[in-house]
C-alpha cells in the first residue's frame, strides 16, 4: 500500500513536470512570434508614398533646372577689330553685305581723313549664334590685324538673380493690391500706395535691365575700323610764285594799315581838336 501511494505521488511530480516543459515550449514558442512580428516593416502609408512622389519630383525638377540652366547659358559677346585695306570702298560694301547675310544691322557707319590716312569706322549688331560666321567673313583676305579683341561675358547668374527678385517684387506687389482693397482709412491707403510706387519702380528697373541684358545677348557687337593708308605729295614753290605771294603779303599789308587808320577816325579827330585847344590856350597866356 506503501509503495502504491510513493508510486502514485511520483506519477503526479512526473505530470507536473511534463507540463510545465509544455508551457515553457510554448511561452518560448509565443515569444519567438512576437519577436519575428516586430521586425517586419509596415507597409508605407499614402503619406509616405506621396512625400516620397514629391522627394522624386524634386530631384527630377532639380535636375531639369540644372539641364535647362546649361542650355540657357547667357553670353554677350563684343569683337573690336581694326585692320588696314587696299580698297576701303570694296572693304565697307563687303560688311555691308555680309550684315545683311546674317541678319544684322549697321548701327554706326562714320568714315573721316587723318595726316596719312583714309578710315572707317563701324559698329555692326548679329545675332549671336551668327558671330563666328561673321568674323570669319570680315577677316577674310585681311592680312594682318592691327587690335583684334574677342570677349565673352557670362550673364546667367545675373539673369536668374533679376529674375528672382522679379518674382518677389510681383508678389509683394500682390499682397500691396490685397492690403489696399483691405484698408481702413486714407492714410493707411496714402501708405500702401507709397509702397505700392515704390515697388512698382523696383519691377521697371528689373524689367529694363533685363530687356538690356537681352539685347545685348541676343545680339552681338562688332567695333570695327579699317583704314587706308594715303601717299602725302609736297609742293614745289617756284621763286617767281615766292616774289609773287610777297608783293601780295606786302599789299595786303598795307590795305589792312588803311583799313585800320579807317576805324580809328573818330579818335584822329579828337586828337587834332584837342591839340588845336592846346595851341589856343597857349597863344592867349602868350599875349598876355
Amino acid at each position: 500500500m506503501k509503495k502504491l501511494g510513493i508510486l502514485l505521488v511520483f506519477g503526479i511530480l512526473l505530470a507536473c513536470n511534463e507540463a510545465k516543459d509544455d508551457f515553457g515550449k510554448m511561452k518560448s514558442s509565443n515569444s519567438n512570434y512576437s519577436f519575428v512580428e516586430r521586425e517586419i516593416s509596415p507597409l508605407p502609408s499614402q503619406e509616405n508614398i506621396e512625400v516620397m512622389m514629391d522627394e522624386e519630383n524634386i530631384k527630377k525638377s532639380e535636375r531639369g533646372v540644372q539641364t535647362t540652366k546649361i542650355q540657357e547659358q547667357k553670353i554677350i559677346k563684343t569683337a573690336n577689330l581694326v585692320f588696314e585695306t587696299k580698297d576701303i570702298a570694296a572693304t565697307h560694301q563687303k560688311i555691308i553685305k555680309l550684315t545683311q547675310q546674317y541678319q544684322g544691322i549697321v548701327q554706326n557707319d562714320n568714315s573721316g581723313t587723318n595726316y596719312n590716312q583714309q578710315y572707317i569706322r563701324m559698329t555692326v549688331r548679329v545675332p549671336s549664334d551668327k558671330f563666328q560666321s561673321f568674323l570669319e567673313g570680315v577677316s577674310e583676305g585681311v592680312g594682318y590685324f592691327d587690335q583684334k579683341e574677342i570677349s565673352q561675358k557670362d550673364v546667367t547668374e545675373e539673369f536668374v538673380d533679376i529674375n528672382a527678385r522679379l518674382k518677389a517684387k510681383r508678389k509683394l506687389e500682390n499682397r500691396y493690391l490685397e492690403l489696399l482693397q483691405k484698408a481702413k482709412n486714407v492714410k493707411e491707403m496714402l501708405e500702401i500706395e507709397r509702397n505700392l510706387s515704390i515697388i512698382r519702380e523696383e519691377i521697371e528697373a528689373k524689367e529694363g535691365r533685363l530687356k538690356f541684358l537681352h539685347n545685348k545677348v541676343s545680339l552681338s557687337t562688332f567695333y570695327i575700323e579699317f583704314y587706308k593708308t594715303t601717299d602725302v605729295k609736297s609742293e614745289t614753290i617756284s621763286y617767281g610764285q615766292k616774289i609773287t605771294n610777297a608783293l601780295k603779303g606786302g599789299w595786303n599789308g598795307i590795305s589792312v594799315f588803311f583799313l585800320g587808320i579807317l576805324y580809328l577816325w573818330p579818335f584822329i579827330i579828337l586828337l587834332f581838336i584837342i591839340i588845336y585847344l592846346i595851341r589856343r590856350y597857349l597863344k592867349k597866356r602868350k599875349n598876355k
